[in-house]
């Protein structure tokens, strides 16, 4: 009797704290702990070394036009063809030409004709002058005559030396010695002054022109050397970075870098394919000791900067770090300033983390954990429950 009225109060007693259990407010969940990867960021010596593809060009160049419009009768340049200075290169029919010079020699002739007639004129009156049979006023309107007649020879004489030049711009010869890159216009086809005939590649220094991606333009400074390899030659040649793009181009989106050959270059082949052997100088900005690199997913914005995630081993916490990024050097930052080297920064998962945050470190797979515990003496949550069970619910033949 007494056992059976024992189990009736236990169990009361466990369907009154079930009421009560389901009558009080339901604890908030808490934020899980989320797990991060780290890094320890060091100084290092980001030495910048890359090889690029170039083509060999000379260092002056020039797109040679007429410069009077007309009809194209001829073309004596070949692409390929090695020409002199004062070597012509193509003609223009130059008939109209010809008949405005004739036309402006006309005019001179006239012009003359009518100088000289004025200046007789004037000579006869100033004899009369000086036997004073003629008014000054007389001899002053004689000599005007003759300033004006003067100045109509001047000015077709000028017009003469006009129609001279149009008539010999009809023929366009190199002005320098060289070789012919391109031609662009073809004999029967009729130009406009200026427009493009034939391209020219002066004799003289070369350059190596290459394109570069825009994450590794800013390592390339005027003066940096380099190392050129020919595509036809083993032999390694030095080179100078001579100029550097401005901006990028709207299509590659590629900075133009041109590299002088040093030495004699004349005698290396235009359009030659060239590889070139950058290597940045010691204490530049893509190569120096002293330099801070992190992966790029470690960075997040932070207002108008960039802040990277320290992590604190000791309270097991994150907190924020404002940094200044430098450059770039492929899927990593260079940092500039906000960090001193030795931290453990965050590298993956920042966008989801806040300042003060408690967070674990990530491990891979592989890693075992340990079994949850309810204490600290290592008994497992079904011992535990088993425990109580027994406990609860007496042994048969007990009061």
């Amino acid at each position: 009797m007494n056992s059976t009225l024992r189990v009736v109060q236990v169990s009361a007693l466990a369907l009154a704290v079930s009421v009560l259990a389901a009558c009080s407010r339901p604890e908030p969940p808490q934020e899980p702990v989320r797990s991060v990867k780290v890094v320890t960021v060091g100084h290092e010596a980001a030495e910048f070394s890359a090889e690029f593809a170039g083509e060999v060009r000379a260092r002056s160049e020039s797109r040679l036009g007429f410069r009077v419009a007309g009809k194209l009768v001829s073309r004596q340049a070949e692409v390929g063809q090695r020409v002199r200075a004062g070597q012509v290169l193509a003609q223009l029919d130059g008939a109209d030409y010809q008949l405005a010079s004739q036309a402006a020699q006309a005019q001179i002739q006239a012009a003359t004709t009518q100088r000289d007639l004025a200046a007789a004129d004037f000579k006869r009156y100033t004899e009369l002058r000086a036997q004073n049979f003629i008014s000054g006023a007389e001899l002053e309107r004689r000599e005007a005559t003759l300033k004006a007649a003067q100045s109509t020879l001047d000015q077709a004489v000028a017009q003469g030396g006009v129609q001279t030049n149009q008539k010999g711009y009809t023929v366009l010869v190199a002005d320098k010695p060289g070789v012919v890159l391109a031609t662009e216009a073809e004999p029967g086809q009729v130009v406009s002054a200026g427009t493009p005939v034939v391209r020219l590649a002066y004799d003289g220094p070369r350059d190596v022109v290459v394109s570069v991606p825009e994450h590794k333009a800013p390592a390339f400074k005027v003066g940096m050397p380099a190392g050129v390899r020919l595509w036809a030659s083993d032999a390694l040649r030095t080179a100078q970075v001579r100029e550097v793009a401005a901006s990028a181009d709207p299509v590659s989106r590629t900075f133009t870098v041109k590299l002088a050959l040093q030495g004699d270059g004349a005698e290396v082949p235009l359009g030659s394919t060239a590889y070139v052997l950058m290597q940045a100088p010691a204490g530049s900005v893509a190569a120096g000791p002293g330099l801070i690199k992190l992966p790029t997913s470690a960075l997040w914005q932070q207002g108008q900067g960039s802040a990277v995630w320290l992590f604190d081993p000791a309270s097991q916490t994150v907190k924020a770090q404002s940094v200044v990024v430098n450059t770039a050097d492929g899927n990593q930052a260079v940092i500039a300033s906000g960090l001193k080297g030795g931290e453990q920064v965050v590298i993956a998962g920042v966008h989801v983390l806040s300042d003060g945050q408690k967070v674990t470190l990530y491990r891979e797979k592989n890693e075992q954990k340990q079994p949850d515990t309810l204490s600290g003496n290592g008994v497992s949550a079904t011992e535990s429950v088993a425990s109580i069970a027994a406990v609860a619910a007496p042994a048969k033949g007990q009061p």
